[in-house]
């Protein structure tokens, strides 16, 4: 099992930034699938319920054959309001008399199944109810690949039924992964703190209809290592950020540029490499629990924008003795030639808003984890 290395930055960023919300979602992180989980109550009378969390998903979709009734569950109907905004006009061979059916996907595997719209009660603490929001119900099958426990997947996708599109006016929320189970998720927040301007860098979410309008994408306009540019050759379209994929995937053209300049600033620095270890490439030895490493920046809009990515997210050690650059090979032609994964982004504060498209992001909690940022927020604010 990968064991993720120790941060090594060295002053606090949970002094700098305090976030007021009207909703938290816990995340854990499952060891076996290296899936995000988070539990959300359902239906009426309210029920637990586990899902996987999908950055990039359109709608929540969960398993309904479990034969419990919920008395506030409505289907919806072929025609009304609420399939318009689905963007869905499948309604079967009942026409406009039958109810409203969508596709939803397991993106962890790539299966997709019909499944019908509704819409019932959700809320986060048990408590504080949320106005009905619309999911679809999913065959069984849908479930396999998924962390065990879960029944569907939780999409913050950019659509009109996501959740965050579902819980407020505001259209905005922050994401803090966690290794382990500190994670969380802060719908309707609000970043404050005297320093947060200096501490938040800010990119565009690209709305480029010819990517999937669902999900989220940056601009990566070049790599540099250790201060070096990378010249990657050609990269078609943006950038993805998923916490469905568990490491950073490049197309392969990318991946081999990308992985033979990170290689010559390891030899700078005087790492040994040796066999690789699956399903990693790139291997080295260190026995330091703060080893130094190559650190990554991707260059956004401009050379001053930069997303950096230190030993924390980069070095995935993989046994006491060998760590690993945690970048996969995605194949010759990938819908996306970069998709950021889940451990990238860990311990990193993500800030969507979707009414201006734009990502704040911090790079790194510098010092301190999403644990703390949890706790730290948990102290400032009420459910």
């Amino acid at each position: 099992m990968a064991l993720p290395l120790k941060p090594l930055f060295f002053f606090s960023f949970i002094s700098l930034v305090s976030i007021s919300y009207s909703l938290l979602l816990p995340v854990t992180k499952d060891s076996a699938t290296l899936q995000y989980v988070t539990q959300i109550y359902h239906g009426t009378p309210l029920v637990p319920v586990k899902l996987v969390l999908d950055l990039g998903g359109p709608f929540l979709w969960l398993d309904c054959s479990s034969g419990r009734v919920s008395s506030s569950n409505t289907p919806i109907q072929c025609g009304s309001i609420q399939c318009l905004a689905a963007k869905t006009s499948d309604c079967g061979h009942g026409g406009e008399a039958s109810t409203c059916r969508l596709l939803p996907e397991n993106t962890i595997t790539g299966v997709a199944a019909p499944g019908e719209l509704a819409e019932d009660m959700v809320a986060v603490d048990g408590s504080a109810m949320i106005s009905p929001i619309l999911f679809s119900c999913a065959p069984k099958p849908l479930l396999k690949g998924l962390a065990r426990g879960t029944v569907g997947m939780l999409g913050f996708g950019r659509t009109r039924i996501s959740l965050p599109s579902s819980v407020g006016l505001h259209r905005k929320f922050a994401v803090c992964l966690s290794p382990s189970d500190g994670g969380a998720v802060f719908l309707e927040n609000e970043i404050v703190g005297n320093d947060i301007s200096k501490s938040l860098v800010y990119t565009p979410l690209l709305t480029d209809q010819i990517l999937n309008s669902e999900q989220y994408f940056i601009n990566v306009k070049s790599i540099r290592i250790n201060g070096r540019g990378v010249s990657l050759g050609t990269i078609t379209g943006g950038t993805g950020i998923s916490t469905v994929v568990p490491y950073t995937t490049m197309k392969r053209s990318v991946y081999e540029i990308f992985t033979k300049a990170y290689i010559e600033a390891a030899a700078s620095m005087d790492m040994s490499m040796v066999e690789s270890v699956a399903p990693f490439e790139v291997c080295f030895r260190s026995e330091s629990p703060e080893p130094a490493v190559p650190a990554i920046d991707l260059v956004l809009q401009s050379e001053m924008v930069k997303w950096r990515i230190l030993g924390r997210n980069s070095m995935v050690r993989v046994s006491d003795e060998v760590i690993c650059l945690g970048f996969l090979d995605g194949g010759d032609n990938p819908e996306t030639s970069i998709v950021l994964g889940g451990y990238q982004l860990e311990d990193n504060l993500l800030e969507f808003d979707l009414s201006t498209s734009m990502l704040g992001f911090s790079s790194s909690l510098l010092g301190s984890s999403c644990s703390e940022l949890k706790l730290n927020s948990m102290s400032r604010g009420s459910l």
